[in-house]
């Protein structure tokens, strides 16, 4: 069971074996508050038009922006 912005169960459990309990929740939770982060972003995410005549765009950083893979 995978929610949209959290581990599985297995994924938590896996953590916690692994690595110790409490550090494994402490990461399974940053993990999820920093994939509802992003959510929040893409949700507030704005396209920004240059406004000064004539200046040039950087079409690299345009590309990545746009295609919102860093």
């Amino acid at each position: 069971m995978n929610t949209q912005t959290g581990l599985s169960y297995n994924a938590r459990k896996a953590l916690s074996v692994q690595i110790g309990e409490k550090a494994g929740t402490e990461i399974a939770n940053l993990i999820q508050r920093m994939a509802g982060q992003i959510e929040e972003l893409k949700r507030s995410k704005v396209n920004v038009t240059p406004v000064v005549p004539g200046a040039k765009k950087d079409d690299h950083l345009s590309s990545t922006l746009e295609s919102e893979t860093f």
